[in-house]
């Protein structure tokens, strides 16, 4: 007597859903236990993080110069757009006398000398560089040239370099060349196959977005290295790995596209 097709009665049915069974959980110790722990990055790891990790789940930052209460937050600061406050002159004036240590590499009003590549502060967003400042002081963003400079800065020091900066003219090569430079698609539109959002997103000057930087007229060679830091994690203060998870997709090609763009403008 033939028994049903979709029964477990039926001999090549039981085997047959046997066999995929089978093939399923090899793949599975394969995918998501053997291979993830072969190739980890942390011989630390445990297996339930060698399995997040190969599932795409993203893992917590952490930081091992920071103590352990503090190393997997991307940041201390706490970002949002009420977080400066109003710049007011007192606060302006403060900041330029503490701004003058600040010279040699940034220049008098926030313009860095032609060769130093540090970045340009003028015309900054406060809340940009005032968080910048917080996380090389706690050792976020690490820097050997800039942390013991931000080491003795008070909070309110910070907020008023901030606010200084924020104050002063951005020079630009579009103001004086009138250069009409091709933008390129990842400024525009990114590239949502990779998940990399447009650049102008969050970068242009209009946007205004806390605790975000304007990268026009920045020097190339910054650009490009900071954009390498973020691909490589070695610089990890972006709050939610926005910047890593867009870096990491990046091309060389595209870097070089990017820091050449952002700089020429």
């Amino acid at each position: 007597m033939n028994e049903p097709l979709f029964s477990l009665k039926n001999r090549w049915f039981t085997i047959g859903v046997g066999a995929v069974v089978l093939v399923f959980v090899l793949a599975f110790l394969v995918g998501l236990v053997w291979l993830p722990r072969a190739h980890a990055q942390d011989p630390n790891a445990t297996l339930w993080d060698a399995i997040c990790s190969a599932a795409g789940a993203p893992a917590r930052y952490q930081n091992p110069a920071l103590p352990d209460e503090k190393a997997v937050y991307p940041s201390s600061v706490i970002v949002n757009s009420q977080m400066m406050g109003p710049v007011d002159a007192a606060s302006v004036g403060r900041g330029a006398t503490l701004a003058l240590q600040c010279s040699m590499c940034h220049g008098a009003r926030g313009t860095a000398s032609a060769g130093t590549d540090a970045p340009h502060l003028a015309g900054q967003p406060p809340t940009s560089t005032y968080k910048q400042l917080r996380d090389f002081k706690s050792g976020h963003r690490p820097s050997s040239v800039m942390q013991p400079l931000a080491t003795n800065l008070s909070d309110q020091d910070m907020h008023d370099l901030a606010a200084f900066y924020s104050q002063q003219t951005r020079e630009t090569l579009i103001q004086h060349a009138a250069l009409r430079e091709e933008v390129p698609r990842l400024v525009s539109n990114g590239s949502p196959m990779r998940n990399i959002g447009a650049c102008a997103t969050c970068h242009s000057p209009g946007v205004a977005r806390a605790a975000t930087p304007v990268l026009d007229g920045l020097p190339e060679a910054y650009l490009r290295d900071q954009l390498n830091a973020f691909k490589s994690g070695r610089r990890a203060n972006d709050i939610n790995q926005q910047m890593r998870n867009a870096a990491h997709q990046l091309s060389e090609q595209e870097v070089d596209i990017l820091a050449k763009y952002y700089s020429a403008r």
